[in-house]
């Protein structure tokens, strides 16, 4: 595909970014019509060619096969939004499928963003369709001078912005769930319990998808090829552990949310069965006196007492005495 690749709605060209690499932790930036013409050099064995790709963009998949020679197959996963995690080893090049936590506006932290990966060691080519700062970040060390100098520490370091990231909102999930220890049940147990509800989801949705992106890590630095060196593969396996934690952290704050939301739930349902409870004395102690002022109020003649001026008196103190009785029954029955 010779012309450029631009966004139908957004005017923006399909290239977000490219860099070549200097071997020396710099790159200098190039345009798309010299990121199309690059190729590697063995004059210059150090150098490294990155290109960030919007994948969205109509003709970018013609474009890999095309002009990339990148099956038919493969390239069609680069494109699609079939972003589960893996990664796999196709010749001498990887491919793989990461996935990050989503920090665009209005999204929540189990919106992952997905990011695409294909690299030969010589050219990597990165794809993503909603905006990832992953990327960027790498792209920032690479202009200072201080960023990957091959093409097996560009991966590696991708991955690494990618799962620190992660960091941020386990550490949020975490420090929610202490203020919602310290807060009282009692004083809007109903919107704490939401928000419990929300932790957990985003604890489920976020080990859904680090999971199998622990697998796609473990695949590359277990089957990549020769030009993904061993010092690559000691930080990717740093990476690897990190995440691992980070999983653990996971558990543990979805643990944390059960046991807090089960302490709401008991809470709750004891002051419930408290106030059931004495309702229920209340009901047994003017059950008796309700029957005797009703079979003393019915309209019928020969009612005892009607002419003389005491009965009153005596049916209050006969209701006292019963009243008297039932308390020393419940505390005896220690219902009281």
């Amino acid at each position: 595909m010779d012309q450029q690749l631009y966004d139908d709605q957004t005017g923006e060209e399909a290239l977000l970014f490219a860099r070549v690499l200097d071997g020396k932790g710099g790159g200098r930036k190039i345009d798309w019509e010299e990121a199309r013409s690059w190729t590697p050099s063995k004059l210059h064995p150090e150098e490294v060619l990155w290109m960030h790709i919007c994948r969205n963009q109509p003709g970018v998949q013609d474009w890999l096969e095309g002009m990339m020679q990148i099956p038919e197959p493969t390239a069609e996963l680069l494109v699609s939004d079939q972003t589960r995690p893996r990664a796999f080893r196709e010749g001498q090049t990887i491919v793989a499928t990461l996935r990050g936590i989503n920090f665009n506006p209005n999204a929540e932290p189990e919106d992952m963003v997905s990011m695409q990966m294909w690299c030969d060691g010589r050219r990597l080519i990165t794809l993503r369709r909603q905006r990832l700062q992953t990327p960027r970040d790498t792209l920032a060390d690479i202009d200072q001078g201080i960023g990957p100098t091959d093409a097996g520490s560009l991966i590696t370091q991708l991955t690494e912005h990618m799962i620190a990231r992660m960091s941020a909102s386990i550490v949020d999930m975490n420090e929610h769930i202490d203020k919602l220890e310290d807060q009282d049940p009692e004083d809007d147990a109903e919107e704490m319990l939401a928000q419990i509800t929300t932790i957990r989801r985003n604890c489920l949705a976020l080990k859904r998808h680090m999971s199998p992106q622990h697998e796609a890590l473990e695949r590359i630095s277990r089957d990549a090829p020769s030009w993904f060196e061993d010092h690559d593969r000691r930080e990717i396996a740093e990476t690897i552990e990190r995440l691992r934690r980070f999983l653990d952290d996971i558990d543990i704050s979805k643990e944390s949310a059960v046991v807090l939301q089960d302490e709401i739930r008991a809470r709750a349902a004891s002051s419930s069965e408290k106030a059931t409870y004495m309702l229920t004395i209340v009901a047994g102690i003017f059950l008796p006196l309700g029957f005797v002022t009703g079979l003393l109020g019915i309209n019928v003649g020969g009612m005892p007492g009607v002419d003389d001026g005491n009965a009153f008196w005596e049916v209050v103190a006969m209701c006292g005495m019963i009243l008297a009785v039932q308390l020393f029954l419940f505390w005896k029955w220690k219902w009281l």
